[in-house]
Parts: C-alpha cells; sequence; structure tokens
C-alpha cells in the first residue's frame, strides 16, 4: 500500500510539473539570478563562476534532481555583461538539458552607484522521455512505444536589474514562447509556459560585524497558484551566512554559506516540505559553489553581498 502511495504521489508531482510550473526550482535564488534574469549578466563586475547541484524531495524514487552551471562576466570597459549556462533538470523518466547565452546592457542613474540592466537571454532545451522504462498495464499502448530523444525547442527571454550596494530589484520573463514541447498527435508531452519572476533583496548593516540580507523571489504562471519565496539571512563578519527561508504553502528552509576566500564561496541549504510529502520524502538539498576572478573593482564592494 506504502508503494502504491508513493507512486500515486509521484504521478501527482509530474503531471503538476507538466501542466503548470515547469522551470526549475531553487531554495538559493539570490546566488543563481542569471538562471532566470539575463540582466544580472556581469553585474557583480567580474568573471562569475557558478556551479549548483539540488536533489529535490530525496527518497522517493523518480524525484526531481537539478544541475546548473554557469559563468557571467562584464565586457571589457564597456557596459554589456555576457552569461553562458547549462541546466540540467530530470524527473522520473523525463530528462531536460537547456543551453542559454544571455547579453546585459547596463546604465549608471546617478553617482551613488545605482545601476539598471536590460538582458536578452536565447535558449536551446533538449527534452528526452524513456517511456521505456516504465512499468505500463498494456506493453502494446501506442503513447508508450517510442522514446523521445533529443527533441529541440528554442526560446527567447528578457529582463531588467536595478542595483545598488545594498538593495537589488529584477523582473524577468526568461521563456516568452509558449511551446509544446513534444506533439506527435497521439502522445502531448509538457507544453512550456511563460513564467514571470520577481525578486530583490537588501542589506541591513546592523553592527560592523553583523549585516542582515532579506530577499523575496514571486513566480508567476497561467494555471498555477503564485510560489513566493521569502528568505532572511544574517552575514557574519563578512564570512559566514546562516538563515531560513519559507516557501507558501510548500516548504521551510535553512541555509548556510561560508567565504571561504574572496573569490570562493559555498552554500547549502535544506528544505522541508510542510505538505503531505513530507510523508513520503527526507527532504531537499542543494549546494552550491560560486568562485569569482578578476574583479574590476578589485575587490567584492561590501556590503552588496548578490
Amino acid at each position: 500500500m506504502k508503494k502504491a502511495k508513493i507512486l500515486m504521489a509521484l504521478l501527482a508531482l509530474v503531471s503538476f510539473s507538466a501542466n503548470a510550473q515547469q522551470d526549475a526550482q531553487f531554495t538559493q535564488y539570490m546566488y543563481n539570478t542569471i538562471n532566470i534574469n539575463p540582466a544580472y549578466a556581469g553585474s557583480r563586475g567580474s568573471l562569475s563562476i557558478f556551479g549548483l547541484h539540488r536533489t529535490q524531495w530525496a527518497g522517493l524514487d523518480g524525484a526531481p534532481t537539478t544541475n546548473a552551471f554557469s559563468v557571467n562576466t562584464p565586457l571589457g570597459n564597456s557596459k554589456l555583461g555576457l552569461g553562458v549556462s547549462f541546466l540540467n533538470d530530470a524527473v522520473g523518466v523525463m530528462d531536460e538539458n537547456t543551453i542559454s547565452v544571455d547579453l546585459s546592457y547596463t546604465i549608471d542613474l546617478n553617482d551613488r552607484g545605482s545601476k539598471l540592466s536590460f538582458g536578452l537571454k536565447g535558449s536551446a532545451n533538449l527534452l528526452n522521455v524513456e517511456y521505456s522504462k516504465l512499468l505500463t498495464y498494456n506493453p502494446n499502448d501506442p503513447n508508450f512505444q517510442s522514446d523521445i530523444q533529443s527533441q529541440f525547442t528554442p526560446n527567447i527571454g528578457a529582463g531588467v536589474y536595478w542595483h545598488n550596494e545594498r538593495t537589488y530589484l529584477g523582473l524577468s520573463a526568461p521563456n516568452f514562447l509558449t511551446t509544446t514541447r513534444y506533439d506527435d498527435n497521439i502522445q502531448s508531452t509538457m507544453q512550456q509556459k511563460m513564467h514571470f519572476y520577481f525578486m530583490g533583496g537588501h542589506v541591513i548593516e546592523i553592527n560592523p560585524t553583523l549585516k542582515f540580507k532579506p530577499a523575496f523571489l514571486l513566480k508567476a504562471v497561467n494555471g498555477a497558484p503564485l510560489q513566493a519565496d521569502i528568505t532572511a539571512n544574517f552575514l557574519i563578519h563578512d564570512r559566514f551566512t546562516v538563515g531560513g527561508a519559507y516557501r507558501l504553502d510548500a516548504a521551510w528552509s535553512g541555509l548556510v554559506g561560508f567565504q571561504i576566500t574572496d573569490g570562493l564561496f559555498i552554500g547549502y541549504s535544506y528544505d522541508g516540505e510542510t505538505t503531505k510529502l513530507a510523508n513520503y520524502s527526507n527532504g531537499s538539498h542543494e549546494v552550491f559553489l560560486r568562485f569569482e576572478l578578476f574583479n574590476k573593482y578589485r575587490r567584492v564592494n561590501s556590503p552588496r553581498f548578490f
């Protein structure tokens, strides 16, 4: 009976992913902004290399796993920024690989460090679905006779990003085009819809050794409830980060991070479900590493930690 319940839960999760919010989910979104907003490219003033691994709903067979890798940098002394990213997102028998290129242009708004960036994103997605790995009631069902292999889908997106040394706000839609990922008149797999993201954060200096960093992310897509992430981090001695987060009607999270060197930062988060999924999974784990080189400002501008 327990296995049947787990299977039913997984089918519900896959159905939700296919028909509502399909974009990969991240708890530490404030460090992985380039994935959702192309205007972020080059905004840190350095060559920034980022890698992330997320295991969602650990212990549940076929649950989502996500791997993300990105590089972004300002282009010389120009106002342009460039980013390249790779994202692998797998759930059950479905596996997606997305390669994106981001280009940004930044305007200096005043002499107090406020900047406004505009960005464009171009992406290519390859979808694989291995129906042959499924145990079907009817082995001759035509809906499951042929695997989907490297089904190609292009897309475009855009975003705006405003920041100064203490505050940032971003609005983006990384995928403008509504596309049917696979449809041969017999089976239709996952229609990709436009997602809108609105995010922001602020750094509050409580004392010389302690800073408070609240942040939020709102995600909206037609056909699904508004998703809201609210995060509160504390930065101690400009090195150690600890905090928590809450995803509306979904999960709570604990977050830690450490600035190992001026250019190397590592972070980890754990999500605990607040839904019935808590009965079937052991939570979600996310770990990331950020490495930065050739900062044109010679150092990371404190207290700008985003």
